[in-house]
């Protein structure tokens, strides 16, 4: 793919700068404040995709954000790879802890990325991602050296849970037929120890609510005889974990696959310096289930963690209240096997148990997904692992990642196809906090990579 490389190498400024006009628009999925600029967002990667050389480009319209449709087949007869991506945003709060503005994307050097970094809200989640699949694309298609067909199917509502999605691949199943699903919305290891990531956590994502006296109160005239909502919401949540790290939710572990002796020695090959990850985290110890090392609790091992917490006053200054509610937004991350209706079941029933006759409590659900593990003796892994090796120059490792992209099983639910997770950010890029930034390294290398992923599955699929 010599042509390709070249376009690609010939087109890099063109390619940063198209990035950073994407990354100018506000496309936070949660604020219907931004519902303008979602749909602007859309209309301008249908602009991109027909641009590249795709088509059959639509934006399609939902119950809620749009999704992006483009296509290019070359010949039925080849495989047909269809590419997952994002254009939604999480929300930038909180701002005053930005050091650039979230929207306003820079290019700086770090000490993790000494080529430079871009330093914006979805720099690396998913923008940056998802556009290196349309670039390269661009570049395959300009060079003629496009091996087999492509799909894409980018949607503007994977931040709040692809509520749409769901609905859209099963009515859309003959236009989303394809050999393979390709997403890039995962990390590797580092920049010198590329990883493949063969599984997810799902997710249970839910608000709770914790009502006390009907009006907030004076907490002199009140205080000691009322029961205090946010106290008893922080007492709740308190006795949810044990001191072993082990959630107390009756049924909660019922269905948890134990992973091997043989899988967790394997998984603890993968580099990682306890010593450098509690120095960056500027924390003293980890603080995790008993029993498991830190990379298996952060992959293969359900939780149960407050996201945000808010009641009372919470200006300047001082006001002696006893409020009369509290909340907090609550997320179990779930292992295989874990169905995520049931756990959200058993977190209400539990929650509301456990709730004294003081205060009345109410559990809204949010969204939720289920967990995934793919295979790794399969075409679609082999191309990602071979790609992976001819650009890094090093065998990838595959690894279980931590966060959850409940789509996964969908589509292999719905499209019957299995995903390949080949992504480029670093765990370090702080994805859904302030300072998110992705590497120009990663950037590039993602689209030289994707290239080679579609020659070898061309390659191995016709075998």
């Amino acid at each position: 793919m010599n042509k390709t490389q070249a376009y690609i190498s010939e087109n890099k400024e063109i390619f940063l700068e198209e990035l950073l006009e994407l990354l100018r628009v506000p496309s936070i999925s949660a604020d219907p404040a931004y519902a303008k600029d979602v749909k602007k967002t859309a209309s301008m990667l249908a602009a991109h995709f027909r641009n590249a050389g795709a088509k059959n480009v639509k934006v399609h319209k939902t119950a809620g954000h749009p999704i992006v449709y483009a296509e290019r087949i070359i010949d039925r007869r080849l495989p047909t790879v269809l590419v997952y991506g994002h254009y939604d945003v999480q929300p930038p709060d909180p701002l005053e802890l930005w050091d650039s503005p979230p929207f306003e994307p820079v290019v700086k050097k770090t000490k993790g990325h000494p080529k430079g970094a871009i330093f914006a809200r979805g720099a690396c989640d998913d923008k940056g991602q998802m556009f290196m699949h349309i670039k390269a694309f661009q570049a395959m298609v300009k060079a003629k050296e496009l091996p087999c067909n492509v799909k894409f199917m980018i949607e503007g509502e994977e931040e709040v849970g692809s509520d749409n999605l769901g609905a859209f691949c099963k009515k859309n199943k003959k236009l989303l037929a394809s050999d393979v699903v390709l997403i890039s919305d995962t990390s590797v290891i580092s920049n010198k120890v590329p990883s493949i990531t063969t599984g997810l956590r799902g997710l249970s994502y839910l608000e709770v609510e914790v009502t006390g006296p009907n009006k907030d109160l004076h907490s002199g005239v009140y205080g000691g005889a009322v029961g205090n909502p946010i106290n008893i919401l922080s007492d709740m949540i308190s006795s949810l974990k044990g001191k072993n790290g082990k959630i107390r939710i009756p049924g909660f572990y019922d269905d948890v696959v134990e992973v091997s002796k043989e899988e967790r020695k394997m998984m603890n090959k993968a580099p990682f310096n306890i010593a450098k990850y509690k120095r960056e985290l500027g924390i003293k110890d980890t603080h995790g289930e008993r029993g498991y090392t830190v990379l298996e609790q952060t992959s293969i091992r359900p939780t149960l963690d407050v996201n945000g917490m808010w009641g009372g006053y919470i200006g300047e200054g001082a006001k002696t209240v006893l409020p009369s509610k509290a909340y907090a937004k609550i997320s179990m991350r779930l292992v295989p096997n874990q169905d995520s209706a049931t756990i959200t079941k058993l977190f209400t029933k539990h929650f509301k148990a456990i709730a004294p006759a003081s205060v009345k409590v109410k559990v809204t659900p949010h969204h939720g997904g289920e967990a995934a593990v793919t295979p790794t003796d399969t075409p679609e892994y082999k191309a990602a692992e071979k790609a992976m090796e001819h650009t890094y120059g090093t065998q990838p490792i595959p690894v279980r990642g931590g966060g959850s992209i409940p789509i996964v099983a969908l589509f292999e639910k719905v499209l019957k196809v299995k995903t390949v997770l080949m992504g480029f950010g670093l765990d370090s890029d702080d994805i859904h906090s302030p300072n998110e930034h992705y590497g120009l390294f990663n950037y590039y290398k993602g689209i030289e990579t994707i290239p080679y992923f579609f020659k070898y599955y061309s390659e191995l699929k016709g075998k």
